[in-house]
């Protein structure tokens, strides 16, 4: 398992019953996660004075229960600096798992930056939410491409990029469905050194239609993979979506790729977490499927 570790303005304080305990920041909250069905007693003293709580209703949905939440505030990862925003089905705007993806493609663009400083790696992020990745990749050094379908959450990546100091850095934000976008940038003949994906469980196509991402992700990922340049760095994939295992993403990853890239692939599959500090292990949260050529 890949986990999260790196963090200051984050901590998984703990995890029982359904819920996480959790601080972002200075404030304390707690959330729903259906991965936690173990019942371990709650010794955290925040427990009994969480900042927010979100709980979800019988009838579907949930709500917030505020005692002392602001409507947003900001939390830093390294040099990047994020807004938060509570929302509706106990959203904060971040993922803090997505921290070790940052990390290591961070890090494969400041290897390539650093042989070549002429060339800035194309990097693609197909729903790119509030641009966690986005930043991560500009501030490594990539020019980026922003893509999502929710105009409210690509002007939140504007922000969280102009927050972090990167609010010039080459990034074209796109308010698009995805696939559709990518179908055209096909066509165009357009390349990227990286790709990120991230597609939720469920979504909306651009003419209202119900897709699961199960029924649709080789499609994605093998149109995502034409994308590649003739010399890549990485392709990563990423789902919390509990049908997709990290081998079964990785084995589609592979199956797309060109016989040239093939030769060339390296992959890596498994689950990524977050440090759980009440009992020092760690919580799952998610699946990733690495590649680097």
């Amino acid at each position: 398992m890949w986990i999260s570790d790196n963090w200051q303005d984050y901590e998984l304080l703990d995890a029982s019953d359904g819920e996480r305990l959790e601080r972002w920041g200075k404030y304390i909250l707690i959330r729903p996660d259906p991965q936690i069905i173990w019942k371990n007693k709650r010794t955290a003293a925040e427990w009994k004075r969480a900042d927010g709580i979100y709980r979800r209703s019988k009838s579907g949905g949930g709500e917030w229960t505020v005692r002392n939440m602001p409507e947003n505030w900001t939390v830093s990862y390294g040099d990047l600096n994020f807004m938060l925003r509570p929302m509706g089905f106990k959203h904060t705007g971040l993922f803090p798992e997505q921290a070790v993806n940052w990390d290591w493609f961070s890090g494969i663009i400041r290897s390539a930056v650093s042989k070549n400083p002429e060339k800035r790696p194309r990097v693609l992020n197909m729903f790119a939410y509030t641009g966690g990745a986005t930043a991560s990749a500009a501030a490594a050094g990539a020019e980026v491409c922003h893509v999502d379908a929710s105009r409210g959450m690509v002007n939140a990546a504007k922000e969280n990029l102009r927050l972090s100091g990167l609010g010039d850095a080459p990034v074209r934000y796109i308010v698009d469905d995805c696939k559709k976008f990518a179908e055209r940038e096909k066509r165009r003949g357009k390349t990227y050194d990286g790709i990120i994906m991230d597609p939720p469980s469920y979504g909306r196509g651009p003419n209202g239609e119900l897709w699961k991402l199960e029924d649709s992700a080789d499609e994605l990922i093998s149109l995502a993979a034409s994308l590649l340049s003739e010399k890549p760095l990485f392709f990563l994939i990423n789902s919390y979506t509990t049908g997709l295992s990290p081998a079964s993403m990785g084995y589609m990853l592979v199956s797309s790729l060109s016989p040239e890239l093939k030769k060339k692939a390296a992959v890596e599959t498994g689950e990524i977490g977050l440090p759980v500090k009440a009992s020092g292990m760690p919580l799952p949260a998610g699946a990733s499927a690495r590649c680097t050529f």
